[in-house]
């Protein structure tokens, strides 16, 4: 690692890192207390206090009960926010905690108390401390789990932060997101109803800001260390129970083969800028080819032929929109969504009248004739299907626990 690489972040360097954010009225800052989020809370007082108006600050630790430590690195980071001038709260995840998939359901929840919190203090910002080696491991994780380039593009400097179903959101598009699924499409910005061609933006957004995207980890270590700040050690880091843990383990293996953080982060903004370039061809094809109902109940209509006629990735992505639009069941996974794109290929070839019905998601994706919509799908054949799985499972049940006996 260069000097440059391990130099702590300049009072400078901190106020490029939050200007766009100086006429913000309030910021919530994230942190949990460990390195990154600490080095969060340093900057952004170091910020706030060089100018003469600017944003309140709030930083909020969120306490998930996972470790018996947790409560007390929550402490620490009041008085360390109190020694700086900043108000804190800690917000706790009570309850009942899963079996499996536990970092996934503890940073919905994370987020989730988050945006409450913004809402309570008035304020449109969430920052978070993910920085480059987090960009990085992010990039591989979902390489590993065969992301498209929607999720390889990985973390945004700004994502909007939408509220979860089950915390009152009723916006049917809001439930289609890549925040809830490595592979899920279309991304949670094209499943917005500005680019459903609405016309309009969502009241009361909130952004998750992550200023410190571009910041290698090494460099806010150094930070801390040159002003004599201790930090929380989360021993979870370096669980290799969790894939992010086993993927940062081979980091140091990588890049002795060119393979670091910053050439991996460099592959995601370049994909980003193909990105936003594919959404410009998929907001055009919609334009051109639906009719109907983007919001409400009614379906959505696409030319078959002319569909038929896009490049591929354009078509994917547009059938994916307008099924995140009518789906009642979350996110849309890319490889399902593959398989109805090429099932629908294959039955308007040489074919006069192709006829194909499927579900997807929740949503009714009909072909007949010069005909394709997509509306939601009736709750009876929702029901029947959710019936069949039910039976599905106790029968594989009932055949394992003969095969125990």
């Amino acid at each position: 690692m260069s000097a440059a690489e391990a130099a702590p972040v300049s009072a400078a360097e901190a106020k490029t890192l939050f200007a766009g954010l100086v006429h913000a009225p309030a910021l919530i800052l994230a942190v949990s207390g460990g390195p990154d989020s600490t080095a969060l809370l340093v900057l952004a007082a170091r910020w706030r206090a060089s100018l003469k108006k600017g944003p309140q600050l709030l930083a909020v630790t969120v306490d998930h009960r996972l470790r018996s430590q947790s409560a007390a690195e929550a402490r620490a980071v009041k008085r360390l926010a109190s020694r700086l001038g900043l108000r804190h709260r800690t917000l706790r995840w009570s309850g009942r905690k899963p079996a499996t998939g536990l970092p996934e359901a503890a940073r919905a929840m994370r987020y989730r108390l988050l945006a409450a919190a913004a809402r309570a203090a008035g304020a449109a910002h969430v920052l978070t401390a993910h920085t480059l080696d987090d960009q990085a491991e992010t990039v591989l994780i979902r390489m590993a789990r065969g992301s498209g380039p929607s999720g390889l593009c990985a973390m945004a400097r700004e994502t909007l932060l939408l509220p979860s179903p089950e915390s009152g959101g009723s916006d049917r598009r809001r439930r289609s997101g890549e925040g809830s699924s490595s592979d899920a499409t279309p991304t949670r910005r094209a499943a917005r109803a500005d680019l459903c061609l609405s016309g309009g933006g969502e009241r009361n957004e909130i952004l998750l800001v992550r200023p410190l995207l571009d910041v290698p980890k090494a460099r806010l270590i150094a930070t801390l260390a040159a002003i004599g700040i201790d930090f929380a050690d989360d021993p979870s880091n370096r669980d290799p129970r969790f894939t992010r843990a086993r993927l940062r383990g081979l980091m140091p293996v990588l890049a002795n083969e060119g393979l670091d953080a910053p050439r991996i982060a460099l592959l995601a903004r370049r994909l980003r800028r193909a990105e936003e370039t594919i959404e410009i061809a998929v907001n055009a094809a919609a334009a051109a080819l639906a009719e109907g109902v983007w919001t409400g109940c009614g379906p959505i209509a696409l030319d078959p032929e002319k569909f038929n006629c896009l490049p591929a990735e354009v078509a994917l992505r547009l059938l994916g929109r307008t099924i995140a639009i009518k789906s009642t069941e979350g996110p849309v996974q890319l490889g399902k969504l593959e398989t109805l794109y090429e099932a629908l290929a294959s039955a308007q070839k040489g074919s006069a009248n192709p006829r194909l019905r499927r579900t997807l998601a929740g949503a009714l994706i009909t072909l007949a004739g010069e005909r394709l919509t997509i509306e939601e799908a009736p709750r009876r054949s929702l029901q029947n299907r959710k019936r069949h799985t039910t039976l599905t499972k106790r029968k594989y049940a009932g055949q394992s626990s003969s095969k125990r006996r």
